[in-house]
């Protein structure tokens, strides 16, 4: 049997410790980690509940090994901080799931993900980095604008005082995010056109989209941004549908060429837009998508695409697996 190490932020625990919740909105409540353990026991893995990055790192100094360590840990401080865990791992000569900590560190500061896909011919929009509010008298791009943090997800700082007509607008708005959330921002042209997600699975030539997951905020929501309210609430504020047209199609070529240009690892799930002209425009790569079985969007494209949460899964842990040599765990026969 596979002996897997579980690595995970529980968003209740951080909570407990009198963290405020937005800063911890990327992390994990129970039903998801509970859901990841229960699927990964079914594929017929022993799993060790090892909890956050700090309790990794005391066990691997203690001196314990697990065949495979399966982190979700986003960690908590500083723009690298989704690369701790892994990190951790290569440190003590610890096989892992999902990307390394180049590409973990890369992918959340969205200015360096855009440069690096860019450079290797993936479309994007246009942006400029942002230090503080008067940094907006230099930014040279056409208005409207699309203001977010630099190095934050699950849409925090997104909001419709994020999109900006103007450059006194801009300077606003980059003003409380880098007060609030203690970074710089990202500017972009904004991107009026249909707005997309897509998983990819796999490895190398191996790696495929597994479905392009459209996102339309419906109008009740009173906000029309994919932000973090709307997806808490995206059972009542937004419609999600499969998207197989052209421009779908052409959506997850740019979101497997991005994954490509970015060296992502066994799954990842990638944010597209598409411009005035119905052109896909990379956005943003998740490397440790969201796995609640239900609520997120990977496992949400799974299911639509007619699988279920513990075939996405063993998807990933299978990934792993072949990527690093390893033998795939038997899969427990059903009771």
């Amino acid at each position: 049997m596979m002996r897997v190490g579980f690595v995970y932020d529980a968003r209740a625990e951080y909570l407990a410790e009198g963290y405020d919740p937005l800063d911890v909105a990327e992390f994990d409540e129970q039903v998801t980690i509970d859901g990841i353990a229960e699927a990964l026991a079914r594929q017929g893995c022993e799993v060790t509940r090892i909890g956050r990055g700090r309790n990794l790192a005391r066990r691997l100094a203690a001196g314990e090994r697990w065949d495979l360590v399966f982190s979700i840990a986003e960690g908590l401080r500083g723009r690298a901080r989704e690369a701790q865990a892994p990190a951790l791992c290569e440190m003590f000569d610890q096989p892992y799931a999902f990307s390394d900590p180049l590409t973990m560190a890369a992918t959340l500061d969205k200015a360096a993900a855009k440069r690096l896909a860019r450079d290797q011919g993936v479309p994007t929009a246009p942006f400029a980095v942002l230090r503080s509010a008067g940094d907006a008298a230099a930014v040279d791009l056409p208005f409207p604008l699309f203001v977010k943090p630099l190095a934050e997800g699950t849409g925090k700082g997104c909001a419709l005082a994020s999109l900006v007509a103007d450059r006194a607008a801009l300077a606003a708005a980059a003003g409380a995010l880098i007060d609030r959330f203690a970074q710089p921002a990202l500017a972009e042209t904004y991107l009026p056109g249909r707005e997309f997600t897509v998983g990819i699975l796999g490895n190398g030539d191996a790696a495929r989209a597994i479905g392009v997951l459209e996102i339309m905020v419906r109008p009740e929501a009173g906000d029309p941004i994919y932000s973090f309210e709307n997806k808490e609430l995206s059972e009542e504020r937004v419609a999600y549908r499969l998207a197989d047209d052209p421009e779908a199609l052409a959506a997850a070529e740019v979101a497997l060429a991005a994954f490509h240009a970015l060296e992502c690892r066994d799954a990842a799930r990638v944010d597209i837009r598409s411009d005035a002209e119905g052109r896909p425009q990379f956005l943003e790569v998740n490397p440790i998508a969201g796995l609640n079985p239900v609520h997120s969007d990977l496992p949400m494209i799974a299911q639509m695409a007619g699988h279920d949460f513990d075939w996405l899964i063993g998807q990933i842990l299978a990934a792993a697996c072949d990527r690093l040599g390893l033998a795939r765990p038997a899969r427990r026969a059903a009771a």
